[in-house]
């Protein structure tokens, strides 16, 4: 079979819209497979990194925290998840393995047969769901602001969920700003930051996205995770997960225990916390991410 091209586009190409953020020192790709053409922002030379990015943001959301990678002597590469971004697709429908499918093909696109995998939020449920499909995809995995899959429920934490309802029912048009409150952010981003994070927007096809990625990703998968799904499977890759101590309802005497014994369901899990950071905890302390990550990186090497 014929590999799929992956043209290189200037970063400040006319076809971009909106306008594609800027951000030093990276390039940025479109790989073609299964009908989408994926966004790729790449930075750095040497053993691939792969970064998947939470919601509402793109590849953008690591702009402090894959050039210190990158400077480690990593290739980090960061897409656009389908149905965010500057990613587009012929077809409109998402479902629940549709964003596992897309990183499979970008792997096999890109030549990648392991890699390191750090993801946010949205992104930790395809890094999972290749963890436990494909481990030997996966050199070792970061996974930021999300609880292990394997963790049992708690009514305790369903103040974790209160911005599903909104998303849910979003409406075209409607601004999502209001997901980057207190609540969700120690410290409050400028304007400017939050309107780069929302440009996208402007695509009907990434608001129209909005109800597709909670009603046919993240509500599934919250469900396969109340049901224990994953508890009764083993995740073999390195996994770290890592919370702000300021994301609420994810407490850290609540979560350990949660868990329990790690051994139990993984080959090698380790929580992290990070003092004075709440959910967007790569815009809240990026400096403190890009260390756990190198770190967990030389440890698990």
């Amino acid at each position: 079979m014929d590999t799929p091209e992956v043209p290189e586009v200037a970063t400040r190409s006319s076809s971009w819209f909106p306008p594609m953020l800027d951000a030093p020192g990276f390039e940025h790709l479109i790989v073609e497979s299964h009908g989408a053409r994926i966004h790729v922002a790449t930075i750095g030379e040497g053993d691939p990194v792969v970064l998947l990015h939470g919601f509402p943001a793109h590849w953008w959301q690591w702009r402090d925290i894959a050039p210190v990678i990158a400077r480690d002597g990593y290739r980090v590469i960061c897409p656009d998840l389908r149905g965010t971004g500057w990613t587009a697709a012929d077809d409109p429908r998402i479902e629940r393995e549709t964003h596992h499918q897309d990183l499979l093909a970008l792997l096999d696109v890109l030549r990648i047969e392991r890699a390191r995998i750090v993801a946010h939020d949205l992104g930790a449920i395809s890094a999972n769901q290749l963890a436990y499909a494909h481990p030997e995809r996966v050199r070792s995995l970061v996974q930021l602001s999300v609880p292990p899959m394997f963790m049992p429920f708690s009514l305790k934490l369903v103040g974790g969920f209160r911005h599903m309802p909104a998303l849910l029912w979003h409406r075209r048009g409607r601004t999502l700003a209001g997901l980057f409150d207190p609540s969700h952010i120690a410290h409050p981003l400028p304007a400017e930051t939050i309107a780069a994070y929302l440009s996208p927007m402007a695509r009907p096809e990434v608001d129209g996205a909005v109800r597709r990625l909670f009603r046919h990703i993240a509500i599934p998968v919250s469900m396969q995770l109340a049901r224990g799904t994953f508890a009764r499977q083993r995740l073999l890759p390195p996994t770290l997960a890592v919370f702000g101590r300021r994301d609420h309802p994810w407490d850290e005497p609540l979560i350990r225990r949660l868990c329990g014994d790690l051994s139990r369901h993984a080959e090698r899990y380790e929580l992290a916390f990070v003092d004075d950071a709440a959910h967007f905890i790569t815009d809240d302390a990026p400096s403190e991410v890009a260390a756990l990550v190198l770190d967990w990186f030389e440890r698990t090497t």
